[in-house]
């Protein structure tokens, strides 16, 4: 029965770190080339706090619990990046993204634990 239970648990933290189906993932250090395109939504998932204390510039800080009702405020149609503190968050993101019909959202992978800029 104990074996149930931690194949249970090992495959909801797999199902958590898979990313939302469609979504692409990029890294840190491929972030720092998209950064000047101005084609690009670049959203921050965070809280006002932890964006506060240590942001990248070009992103704007739309919280998590929040993001559903700023989502009007997007384009459906231009590419979304979402980045997080650890990249938990802005997977989240990435899918309510999908899932409300943007078509093409990007998670960057490690988020701001990541960051060397």
């Amino acid at each position: 029965m104990g074996w149930i239970i931690i194949a249970l648990l090992v495959g909801l933290v797999v199902w958590r770190l898979k990313p939302a189906k469609g979504v692409q993932t990029i890294s840190t250090e491929q972030l720092k080339d998209r950064l000047k395109d101005q084609n690009v939504q670049l959203i921050d998932v965070r809280s006002q706090a932890e964006y506060k204390g240590r942001h990248i510039k070009q992103f704007k800080n739309i919280p998590l619990n929040v993001l559903s009702n700023k989502m009007g405020t997007l384009k459906k149609d231009q590419e979304v990046i979402v980045i997080c503190q650890s990249g938990m968050r802005s997977s989240n993101a990435a899918g309510q993204l999908k899932k409300a019909g943007f078509v093409k959202v990007t998670n960057v992978r490690g988020g701001m634990s990541a960051w060397q800029g």
